[in-house]
């Protein structure tokens, strides 16, 4: 299945392309459970070798509430990405409200071992409305 990129952030030459889906099947509704998936390819357009080191996102559901997530690399992996490269992963994010948005942005290493932030676009998250 070919990902639909809804979303696109262009930092320092490195792309951050977002197609997101909710999943019906993954959610719960009546418990107050919402699940959506999220297909991320981050090309690098830059003329330079980078590491994508780690990642920080802010997750904000339907009341306001915010969530921030850090961590190592992007699902147990720190990519390394030469020029003209890209790479994808596909992860998803659980809310218990029916709509919200994340955000938030990569740390790469520079081939020189300088560090490079790279922002992730913000992008909805909306469970379909549907009629009880």
């Amino acid at each position: 299945m070919k990902a639909l990129f809804q979303h696109t952030a262009i930092t320092h030459g490195i792309a951050v392309r977002v197609a997101v889906s909710f999943l019906p099947e993954q959610s719960q509704p009546e418990a107050g459970k919402w699940f959506w998936v999220y297909h991320i390819r981050i090309e690098n357009h830059s003329h330079e070798r980078v590491q994508l080191m780690t990642r920080h996102w802010r997750i904000t559901d339907g009341r306001g509430s915010v969530s921030i997530v850090d961590g190592d690399g992007v699902v147990g992996s720190q990519p390394v990405l030469e020029p003209g490269r890209s790479h994808d992963y596909v992860s998803g994010c659980p809310l218990e409200t029916p709509h919200g948005s994340m955000e938030g942005f990569y740390t790469f290493r520079t081939g020189e071992g300088q560090p490079l932030e790279v922002r992730i676009p913000f992008f909805p998250l909306a469970a379909p409305v549907t009629a009880d």
